[in-house]
C-alpha cells in the first residue's frame, strides 16, 4: 500500500482556509495527484487541510473521509513552566540540534524540552491513532514493522491531507523516527508531497520504504502566473 501525504495549501490561519495562492496550490497539486491511482482520499477536519482535499476530490472524483486525529498539533507549556520558543517542535529540534543533542535518541520525552509540552502527548497520540488507522486499512504493526493482512497483493493508494506538525508526528512513527528528529527532517512546505510504502504482500512484515520526500515541484513557476491570470 502506498499512502501519499499532502501538507495543506498557503493557509489563511485566522480564518482557517486557504489563501487564494494557496487555492492555486491545491490546483496544481491535484492534478499532480491525478496519475498516482489513488482509490480513498483522507483529510484532518480543519478548513485548510479539508479545502486542499476537495481539490484533489474534485479531480480524482472521490470523497473525502474525515481522519479528526490528524488535526495540527498544539504545543506550549503544560503547567506554565516557559519553555524554549514557546515548545515549539521546528524550533526546538533546530535548538537540540545546535546544542549538540542526538535527535535520534528514543528518550527524547524525557528531555526538558518535552516532558512538559503539550506536543508531545498530542504527538504520541497521533501515533497511536496512525496505527489504529492503518490496521483498518489492513496493516498490523508488530514492533517497529508493519505486517500486511491484506487478502492480496493489489496495489492500494490512499492520500491524507493533512499539516506539517501532524503528518511529521505520522510519518515518523511509521518510519520510526523520533518526533523531534522528524520536525527537523520533514520541513514539509504547502501541499509538498510525501510517499511511503508498505510492504503489499499477505503475511509479510517488512521496513517501510519512504519513496518521496516533501516533493513540491508541481508549484514550481506556476503560482503567480495563474494568480495573475485570476
Amino acid at each position: 500500500m502506498r499512502i501519499i501525504f499532502v501538507r495543506h495549501g498557503e493557509p489563511d490561519y485566522e480564518h482557517d482556509c486557504l489563501t487564494e495562492r494557496g487555492r492555486v496550490q491545491a490546483k496544481a497539486a491535484a492534478e499532480r495527484l491525478r496519475e498516482e491511482g489513488i482509490e480513498e482520499i483522507f483529510s484532518s477536519p480543519l478548513g485548510r487541510a479539508a479545502e486542499t482535499a476537495a481539490a484533489a476530490a474534485e479531480v480524482l472524483g472521490l470523497p473525502v473521509k474525515a481522519l479528526d486525529y490528524m488535526r495540527e498539533l498544539h504545543w506550549g507549556s503544560v503547567d506554565g513552566t516557559p519553555l524554549p520558543a514557546n515548545g515549539h517542535p521546528w524550533d526546538l529540534a533546530d535548538l537540540l540540534a545546535a546544542e549538540g543533542w542526538d535527535l535520534t535518541d528514543p528518550a527524547w520525552r524525557e528531555h526538558p524540552y518535552f516532558s512538559n509540552n503539550k506536543v508531545t502527548g498530542e504527538a504520541d497520540n497521533v501515533a497511536r491513532k496512525t496505527d489504529e488507522w492503518l490496521l483498518s486499512l489492513g496493516y498490523e504493526r508488530r514492533g517497529a514493522y508493519y505486517r500486511c493482512l491484506r487478502p492480496d497483493n493489489t496495489q492500494k493508494t490512499v492520500a491524507l491531507f493533512s499539516h506539517g506538525g501532524s503528518s511529521a508526528a505520522a510519518m515518523g512513527h511509521i518510519l520510526n523516527l523520533p518526533f523531534p528528529y522528524a520536525c527537523g527532517l520533514f520541513h514539509l512546505e504547502f501541499t509538498g508531497i510525501t510517499v511511503i510504502r508498505l510492504d503489499r504482500n499477505p503475511g509479510r512484515q517488512a521496513l517501510p520504504c519512504l519513496e518521496l520526500a516533501n516533493d513540491g515541484r508541481h508549484i514550481r513557476g506556476i503560482c503567480y502566473h495563474r494568480l495573475a491570470e485570476m
